[in-house]
């Protein structure tokens, strides 16, 4: 996983009119706390910040007063209708140092010919890795399940360094034969024959 380098001005005005005083000049009010340090308040570029969090778990490289601190996201605020940047609060970590995150789980290869449907059950996993290298997300084959199949969190397989903080036995995915419904017409005529 590579880096996303940006620069964070600390900020010392608080409140909801410092708030949007920040976002109207396209910066993004943030919090950054961990290592049992105080909490840190800072204001992003907002439009490279939007740009970094598209990618899942992603490793910030934040230069504050000409100090590098590494951070990934751990609570993002958007605004309901506009889905503009809000609010950010970022988790310091270090290079070697494991940490907790959830990771999208992905979908590939076919069913077996037939009726069925998948059912994801969980769309993520909660997985524990350094923090240099956390994985975007993991990728499980469907390939040639029928009805009935499951695929528990312990049969994924996952990134070398990663271990699984999901329930092992946890189902991740179904696949179900899929309901087929009646003919409308043929509910037309039974109600038709009863009058």
């Amino acid at each position: 996983m590579a880096e996303i380098k940006l620069a964070a001005d600390v900020r010392t005005s608080f409140g909801k009119g410092a708030a949007r005083s920040i976002r109207r000049e396209n910066k993004v009010p943030a919090v950054i706390y961990g290592h049992g340090t105080e909490p840190v308040h800072v204001t992003l570029p907002g439009h490279d910040l939007h740009l970094a969090l598209r990618t899942a778990n992603v490793l910030l490289s934040l230069d504050i007063d000409g100090k590098t601190e590494l951070a990934i996201p751990k609570a993002v605020q958007r605004d309901a209708i506009k889905g503009f940047l809000v609010h950010v609060d970022l988790l310091l970590v270090k290079k070697g140092e494991k940490v907790t995150v959830e990771v999208a789980v992905e979908t590939e290869g076919d069913l077996a010919p037939g009726s069925f449907l998948v059912e994801n059950v969980l769309n993520t996993l909660s997985v524990e890795a350094e923090a240099t290298h956390i994985p975007t997300s993991v990728t499980v084959s469907i390939e040639g399940l029928e009805a009935g199949a499951a695929i528990h969190a312990k049969d994924i397989k996952l990134p070398s360094g990663t271990t699984l903080a999901t329930d092992p036995e946890a189902v991740v995915i179904q696949i179900l034969a899929a309901q087929a419904e009646e003919p409308a017409a043929d509910t037309e005529a039974a109600e038709g024959a009863e009058a």
